[in-house]
């Protein structure tokens, strides 16, 4: 137990006056008899002040960084600016072969000023959906979203997002929000995923908003020839499909720091967000592992790995810091 500086004093009182030996005034009060007599002697030499309570920091951690690893963060750092320190911190570890936890990256690139400030904007959304899925292919969530192209009017961009793995399965820049275009990109789901294959058994459920274009009968008509369940949400309420809200507020934040004059342009700078999306970007919510990682099931391997790389770095750490106490 820690004694405060007046509890100090008030026991070394009672001792004092105790009619008892101090031995057995100790011992009724549960207190080592080495610890009352340093005490004692720190109380005799400085008085009351002596008795406040002294930390002594570890001349060394065993688990301190090296600085050739904290150089080596600020390098991999600015070769990838577009990264958060969370995304470096896993980025180094599946790289390079050495782990290092998110809140030592930020405490380094915070020490060099290289910490900016966050340019995404947070959306509410559901912590946990009422049935989580468990496999990839089992739901998908579609919705539309729009970007203005100069000269040339507003584009709308229809995606397909496997609910498991947060993958983008397919997506269209479209002129409209018609069932047809809504159609194209499901046909580019199946094709790209493979669902539609006869010895499939199990196709995906369909998650989507009440927009025109996914309450028609033609809709429901192609879903039912498909075996796809269509699923909707409750009106008003876009947290249903919360994670394609947020995969288009979190494109959206990078995209449109631009103007695009053709949708040519916006096309192709679509296609690059959504290779990084899916096979760069580290997804907090799947464990700091990558859509493409989870979706095509190398997540167990991946953070199997992770575990031995901590392991490893953390005994070579130990054997570094230990050294430099011994020399």
């Amino acid at each position: 137990m820690r004694y405060s500086q007046s509890e100090k004093m008030q026991i070394i009182r009672i001792v004092e006056e105790s009619p008892v030996s101090i031995k057995q005034t100790l011992l009724e009060l549960n207190i080592n008899r080495s610890t009352f007599y340093k005490w004692y002697q720190r109380y005799q030499q400085g008085g009351f002040d002596a008795l406040a309570n002294r930390y002594r920091p570890p001349k060394q951690f065993w688990n301190a960084i090296p600085p050739w690893e904290k150089s080596r963060v600020v390098e991999i750092a600015l070769e990838h600016p577009e990264k958060s320190p969370r995304e470096l911190a896993w980025h180094i570890t599946d790289t390079c072969g050495y782990y290092i936890s998110e809140s030592s990256v930020y405490r380094i690139l915070k020490a060099h000023d290289l910490v900016t400030s966050p340019i995404y904007t947070v959306i509410t959304a559901q912590d946990k959906f009422p049935n989580p899925t468990r496999a990839p292919n089992e739901l998908w969530q579609t919705d539309f979203t729009w970007f203005k192209i100069v000269h040339w009017g507003w584009y709308y961009l229809s995606t397909i997002l496997d609910d498991y793995s947060r993958y983008i399965l397919a997506w269209q820049l479209c002129t409209g929000m018609s069932t047809q275009e809504v159609k194209e990109t499901i046909v580019a789901a199946i094709e790209f995923t493979g669902v539609g294959d006869p010895r499939v058994m199990h196709r995906p459920r369909l998650l989507s908003d009440n927009g025109p274009c996914y309450v028609s009968k033609a809709l429901k008509e192609y879903l039912e020839q498909e075996g796809i369940a269509h699923t909707r949400g409750r009106p008003y309420h876009p947290m249903t499909q919360g994670k394609i809200e947020r995969y288009h507020r979190s494109m959206k934040n990078i995209l449109l720091l631009e103007n695009y004059y053709s949708p040519d342009e916006l096309t192709d700078q679509l296609d690059l967000f959504i290779e990084y999306y899916n096979n760069d970007r580290y997804h907090e919510a799947l464990q700091n592992l990558t859509p493409a990682d989870v979706y095509y099931g190398r997540g167990r391997d991946i953070l199997s790995r992770r575990k031995r790389i901590k392991k490893n770095t953390m005994l070579q750490r130990r054997r570094y810091n230990c050294s430099l106490k011994v020399a």
